[in-house]
């Protein structure tokens, strides 16, 4: 019968360990850090005094340049929680996953296969070695390298559950620390006003320069076309012939008998 579990160091209450179970327990935390290389020697010291080992570890440096590093822990089981508990205490915990997968049913399963497989693999080489005729040799051969093959991918099973079951993976996260931003209440000064109206100066002519470039294909090819119809077409289009103006006729003298009846 399961206890009802002991209190580790920290004093938080260790889950009851059922006797003949499989469990394959994996973790996922994120801490923030004010130092990310000295959170991850501590990282590995801790996996190191348990009895686990480190295995991937990725390093980089984000847009601002604070560091970023990714580490997967290898663990024993029986110091999961005990290992789980210190990496939380190196900064603050931002998240933490935890998953427990019961393979008991899938650990008895291979291990009934494989002394099966075992059990017929020493059947057929028992037969190989009564066998008289060539052709029996033969077939037997190629059944037992059948069930060989079989029996060594159960074995491959059976040890991949073994390692998962007894080592616990725990993969940290550290990030470090944003700088404490300024007072958002702090009044704007002559040159934050300077710097805003600066870079709004800049981003205004970086868009009228987008804009221009955008244009200037359609205006070369419009200064092309007045160019050729200038020099190709407009030469050849019929002239219209000037409009000579009209004489204006001469004033008729008057006459004689006018100029008496005038009198």
């Amino acid at each position: 019968m399961a206890g009802g579990g002991a209190a580790d160091k920290s004093g938080r209450k260790e889950p009851p360990k059922l006797i003949g179970t499989h469990i394959i327990r994996t973790a996922t935390l994120t801490v923030r850090v004010k130092d990310v290389p000295k959170a991850l020697d501590e990282a590995r010291s801790v996996a190191a005094d348990a009895g686990g080992v480190v295995g991937d570890e990725t390093t980089d440096r984000d847009g601002r340049g604070h560091e970023r590093s990714r580490i997967v822990l290898r663990v024993p089981q029986d110091r999961y929680d005990e290992v789980l508990t210190s990496l939380e205490g190196t900064g603050k915990l931002i998240e933490r996953k935890a998953k427990a997968q019961d393979v008991t049913d899938q650990v008895v399963d291979v291990e009934s296969r494989v002394k099966s497989q075992r059990a017929s693999v020493a059947r057929v080489r028992e037969l190989m070695d009564k066998a008289t005729k060539l052709s029996d040799v033969v077939t037997l051969e190629g059944e037992l390298s059948t069930r060989q093959s079989e029996l060594e991918s159960l074995l491959a099973q059976q040890s991949s559950l073994k390692d998962r079951t007894s080592m616990s993976t725990i993969t940290l996260s550290l990030s470090e620390t944003a700088a404490k931003k300024a007072d958002a209440d702090d009044d704007p000064t002559f040159l934050d006003a300077l710097s805003g109206g600066w870079s709004a100066f800049v981003t205004m002519l970086r868009w009228l320069a987008v804009v221009l470039g955008a244009m200037l294909p359609f205006a070369a090819v419009a200064v092309l076309l007045f160019l050729l119809w200038q020099r190709l077409v407009r030469p050849r289009l019929p002239r219209r012939p000037a409009v000579a103006a009209a004489p204006v006729a001469p004033a008729a003298p008057a006459r004689e008998g006018d100029e008496d009846d005038e009198d």
